[in-house]
């Protein structure tokens, strides 16, 4: 019988032992090193389509259309005030118009490294914080006025134009039947 306790004691002792040395190795291996900025831990926040009007001569000479995605720390953004989509907006708008340099009809003009620097590096200076990590560009175009008119033509030609009801027509009357007498 004593064997049996003495035994009963050693696994117990063993069974405890191994529990506590296997939570230390595993609060050990918790101290890891913060996640890098593109593997982990960031918001990726994509835009809606931002639609810019580009005036030249006091004209509408076409649109340039961007969509955007950034990344925030989740802690950084929720204590915004204002919608970080405002901001961006907002940004591109102010990027467009002081740099009216820009040439949206020839592509060498364009140069979307500095564009994605200046959007992040505004956005940043302007909320004081390091908010937005990166600017990815999802899509950019850029529709000049004639396009947009020949697409207008296409469209119509195509009937896509035309209204969905159709005025009603008056019905033609039934003649009048004889009344009994």
């Amino acid at each position: 019988m004593i064997k049996f306790i003495v035994a009963a004691l050693w696994i117990v002792a063993a069974t405890v032992g191994a529990t506590f040395y296997a939570f230390q190795a595993a609060g050990a291996r918790g101290d890891d090193p913060a996640p890098k900025p593109l593997l982990g831990g960031l918001d990726y926040v994509s835009t809606e389509i931002i639609s810019v009007p580009i005036i030249r001569g006091s004209a509408v000479q076409g649109y340039f259309l961007t969509k955007l995605v950034y990344t925030v720390e989740p802690k950084e953004m929720a204590k915004l005030s204002v919608p970080a989509m405002a901001l961006i907006t907002d940004q591109v708008y102010s990027y467009l118009y002081a740099n009216p340099q820009i040439d949206f009809s020839k592509q060498d003009t364009v140069d979307l490294d500095k564009f994605r620097n200046s959007i992040r590096e505004s956005v940043n200076a302007r909320v004081g914080i390091e908010l937005i990590h990166d600017v990815l560009v999802n899509q950019v175009n850029y529709l000049s006025k004639d396009d947009i008119r020949d697409n207008a033509i296409k469209r119509r030609g195509n009937g896509l134009m035309e209204p969905i009801m159709k005025p009603l027509q008056p019905k033609a009357e039934a003649p009048a039947e004889p009344a009994a007498h």
